[in-house]
């Protein structure tokens, strides 16, 4: 990972004083550093920041098979007969940090989204670290009930071998499927990688449509009730 610029270091000490205040409670030796957003996610760290300056790419083309900018919600590639539910832009401190798309079958019900197929495909507008993704991504899944640590830990090893480092335009597909409890994940068009555990899939997807989310404005946005900002 390379040396941030001095910009790119203020914004991250001006983030985590943002997430200590906010948060209060999280008194982890590394929450200084890691401040990470909504991810990804694929929730992701500003902390983690490279000099790559945010970019525009990509802010009509999220997905080739529908995103924003897409005349029509049209199917996602990996769930055939799908629309796009929604879409939307997480931003942080006036950064652009990625576009998020989420696809489903036309039955799709919000509140049981853990019992329906669904996509959420992610275009990142700024470099991260793969392992700073998984591990902010853990974190917000624990807030979701407990969870014993030998889950936990195979969950991150999973997440990072799943979640390489991402520069920014390069997209990020996960993919819930709940009769085969099976995850699948894929960066830009490399190979998916699997995992099959009943209890993965709606807590990671959880992290943006559950009820309790964090980032409740980037919810009603990847669920339609909001228009894009």
């Amino acid at each position: 990972m390379s040396t941030s610029s001095p910009c790119a270091t203020t914004t991250a000490a001006r983030a985590a004083d943002h997430a200590r205040r906010d948060a209060g409670h999280d008194s982890a030796p590394g929450s200084r550093r890691t401040w990470l957003i909504g991810a990804s996610a694929l929730l992701v760290g500003v902390s983690c920041v490279r000099t790559a300056s945010a970019t525009t790419a990509g802010a009509g083309e999220l997905s080739r098979s529908g995103g924003p900018g897409a005349a029509k919600p049209a199917a996602h590639a990996w769930l055939p007969a799908s629309r796009r539910i929604g879409q939307g832009t997480l931003r942080a401190l006036g950064f652009a940090v990625y576009d998020a798309a989420l696809f489903a079958l036309p039955d799709f019900d919000a509140g049981n989204y853990e019992q329906h197929p669904l996509v959420l495909e992610i275009l990142y507008r700024r470099a991260f670290a793969g392992s700073d993704i998984a591990d902010y991504s853990l974190k917000e899944m624990r807030r979701h009930g407990d969870l014993d640590e030998a889950t936990a830990q195979r969950w991150q090893q999973f997440m990072r071998r799943a979640f390489p480092d991402v520069r920014a335009g390069d997209r990020l597909t996960g993919q819930w499927l709940p009769d085969r409890a099976t995850s699948r994940f894929a960066a830009n068009d490399g190979p998916a990688i699997e995992l099959v555990d009943a209890t993965f899939g709606p807590r990671f997807f959880g992290i943006w449509l559950a009820a309790r989310t964090p980032r409740p404005d980037m919810r009603e946005q990847l669920l339609g009730l909001r228009r894009p900002t």
